[in-house]
């Protein structure tokens, strides 16, 4: 395990001194350039691209062409400062301003299979753990063995915990089953480029989500009524935005960031301070309050005459933000990894695989609509980076769903990870 954590310390330097492209100014103007053109030709009428956008959804393209650039080794994600600006500015800013407008009548109007899909994902990652090191301890046990703090399950946990809630619960689940430092770096990659890998499968799905939804005989009038509702109060509200209009989206949304990160700054020390018993829920994340303020603030102001700045395009520019995340993201994303932690990423794919049949089967029983499936899904594998945007790729007015969502995954994460992680501490080899 050493070794290939060093072989990996040792690619990464690696790309550092053979990245072209080191300056983040000029990697910003890449990023927005690939946007730029994706989005571009996604609207294009030239037949080509009209061809290509009828099989590849454009999400995935402005997910895609950033992951390119690492595996070719103009950039190194790692040597950037871009992710961090997109993960801890740009998304509490576009919760707030995605959340700006939400309904929440007409998502409690969606009915229990939202939330029964959400909590089938969970269950998917809590029981999938344990699946993927039985079933992989039939025929090499060496994979999931090791000792002491080298032992895989330990890894495994903090697993559990990224893909219920996000990076909090994960760190929780490090402090609390104390992987080496090696398997824990290993594990990270493991994490990244699994999710990653499913991310696109569920994006390809959204371009065949009709057909899907007529297999799973789903009715998916409840989605369509909140979508055509949010449109009709987008138009009525619409006009062309003013400097001062987008000068009060800006203060809105980053206004927002910065009282989240006020109260977080004081709230999540406190607590561990205070209440350590209540670290184990990760409540003393900064980011985890972070995100929960962002998401509240935004549903509270959805009840203000702020509201009526999605008429003049809050959500549009919640959106840009969000865009810009995913491209980030993408960038993290080196499947040159794979070969350097091929069996751990074999276990990984299984565990996923686990997840994913559970959904289609319980999608299948309950005939939930494509929709809940991919959102219940990205809203634990993902969390609130990748839920809303999978959300968005429907339709944009549906954001918030996958927003909140997210906010739940949170909630759940750090206690489903640690029941998985007994289970599978449990049938280690």
């Amino acid at each position: 395990m050493l070794t290939l954590f060093a072989s990996s310390c040792h690619a990464a330097d690696s790309s550092t001194d053979q990245a072209w492209v080191t300056n983040d100014a000029v990697l910003l103007g890449i990023l927005l350039a690939i946007l730029g053109f994706v989005f571009w030709s996604s609207q294009s009428s030239f037949a080509p691209f009209k061809w290509f956008y009828r099989f590849v959804p454009m999400l995935l393209m402005c997910y895609f062409l950033p992951s390119a650039l690492t595996f070719m080794g103009i950039v190194d994600p790692h040597a950037s400062d871009l992710p961090d600006v997109a993960k801890n500015y740009l998304l509490p800013a576009s919760l707030v301003l995605l959340t700006l407008s939400v309904d929440l009548q007409g998502i409690v109007r969606l009915g229990p299979k939202a939330l029964i899909m959400f909590l089938t994902g969970t269950a998917g990652v809590i029981l999938g753990g344990p699946v993927a090191i039985l079933i992989v301890s039939a025929f090499a046990p060496q994979w999931v063995g090791g000792e002491g703090p080298d032992e895989i399950w330990r890894g495994m946990a903090t697993v559990a915990g990224s893909w219920i809630g996000g990076g909090a619960n994960q760190i929780a689940m490090q402090k609390m089953f104390v992987p080496s430092n090696s398997l824990f770096s290993v594990m990270v990659t493991v994490d990244v480029l699994v999710a990653e890998f499913w991310m696109m499968f569920l994006l390809l799905g959204i371009g065949k989500a009709k057909a899907i939804d007529r297999l799973f005989r789903a009715d998916v009038s409840s989605v369509d009524s909140l979508q055509a509702k949010m449109e009709a109060y987008s138009k009525q509200h619409a006009r062309s935005p003013s400097t001062v209009d987008l000068f009060l989206i800006l203060a809105v949304g980053f206004g927002g960031t910065a009282l989240a990160y006020f109260v977080a700054d004081w709230l999540a020390p406190w607590i561990g301070k205070n209440a350590p018993g209540l670290a184990q829920f990760s409540l003393d994340s900064k980011f985890f309050w972070l995100i929960l303020i962002a998401t509240a603030l935004g549903v509270c102001m959805s009840f203000t005459p702020l509201r009526r700045l999605e008429g003049v395009g809050a959500s549009k520019i919640g959106t840009v933000f969000i865009f810009v995340l995913v491209a980030t993201i993408g960038l993290g994303m080196d499947l040159s990894a794979i070969a350097e932690n091929s069996e751990l990423f074999i276990v990984g794919l299984i565990w996923m695989l686990f997840h994913v049949l559970l959904l289609i089967v319980v999608g299948w029983l309950i005939r939930a609509p494509y929709f809940f499936l991919a959102v219940g899904s990205k809203a634990n594998i993902g969390g609130a980076a990748s839920a809303p945007v999978v959300a968005a790729a429907f339709h944009p007015t549906l954001a918030p769903v996958g927003v909140l969502l997210a906010v739940l995954g949170y909630v759940l994460g750090t206690y489903g990870a640690w029941l998985s992680a007994l289970m599978m501490r449990s049938v280690s080899p």
